[in-house]
């Protein structure tokens, strides 16, 4: 995928949207052909068309050409499971410091929708290790990261993360499994000091755990939110929320392994000086 590219070339991801927003996705092949309820789109008519460029099939009926976004691709993956949806996505990617470069690995792969985030967001020098315990969904991610692209960027591993990570050093680890609370000596052995971590869970009581472990472990800058998001009719003359809105989908809970150091015994006063945690609460 090439975000800045101005026309559509052979071997470009293209999405292709129906006037009534009926989305298509594929490769730019030649000899190829989309075939739609409202006619066929020949591929090698595409090519050197600009992106935004409106376009017709074979009887005239209109539909545009674009680059899918990474939002696009997220909510349109081929998945058995629910996904992360590309709400939490963005603030995973932001909050967890994820960009060219960086080293992540996750567990578990699911359908692939965050591995994708995460392959697009460390770039070509970068790299995502994704551990899964089932064949079947780690056989569905690898071929939803090969239909986008990505799959190079990736190191698929089938095992169970109680056995602990391959990696060391790595600068951020996210955890999408329902006992995340029960493999933080692993995320320790794997996760450089000061890096990020992340999981998602769906329950405050798993949250609850999770915080616990996450103290016994010497992790600080603890997070715990939700994000919930609305979206708005866009016709000016009658400006109002959608009926539906996209409200809880998991919690997200965020930390950083530090090293913890005995306090020094006396402070140049000569009394007792005693150190502060980022573990306490506000008042």
């Amino acid at each position: 995928m090439n975000p800045s590219s101005t026309y559509a070339k052979f071997g470009d991801l293209v999405q292709i949207v129906s006037s009534t927003n009926k989305m298509y996705f594929f490769r730019l092949t030649p000899g190829m052909q989309l075939q739609t309820h409202r006619g066929v789109i020949q591929h090698d008519d595409l090519v050197d068309i600009s992106w935004g460029s409106q376009i017709y099939t074979h009887i005239g009926s209109p539909h545009y050409l674009l680059q899918p976004s990474l939002a696009d691709l997220i909510n349109e993956i081929k998945r058995n499971t629910q996904i992360i949806y590309p709400k939490e996505v963005g603030f995973i990617l932001v909050t967890m410091n994820i960009g060219p470069g960086t080293q992540v690995v996750e567990a578990g792969s699911g359908s692939g929708a965050l591995t994708t985030a995460l392959a697009w967001a460390v770039g070509e020098e970068g790299r995502v290790s994704s551990y899964e315990m089932r064949a079947d969904m780690q056989n569905l991610a690898e071929k939803n990261l090969k239909r986008v692209g990505l799959s190079d960027r990736v190191d698929f591993k089938l095992r169970d993360i109680s056995e602990g990570f391959d990696e060391r050093n790595v600068d951020a680890l996210f955890l999408d499994v329902p006992t995340p609370h029960h493999y933080m000596e692993q995320v320790r052995a794997t996760l450089k000091p000061g890096g990020y971590f992340g999981s998602i869970v769906p329950t405050t009581n798993q949250v609850s755990d999770l915080l616990m472990a996450l103290h016994r472990y010497d992790f600080a800058f603890v997070d715990v939110c939700e994000i919930l998001l609305r979206y708005y009719k866009a016709v000016p003359t009658r400006l109002r929320p959608t009926d539906r809105m996209v409200a809880h989908t998991g919690y997200l809970v965020f930390a950083r392994p530090m090293l913890p150091a005995e306090p020094p015994n006396k402070n140049d006063s000569g009394t007792s000086s005693e150190p502060e945690t980022a573990f306490e609460e506000d008042d």
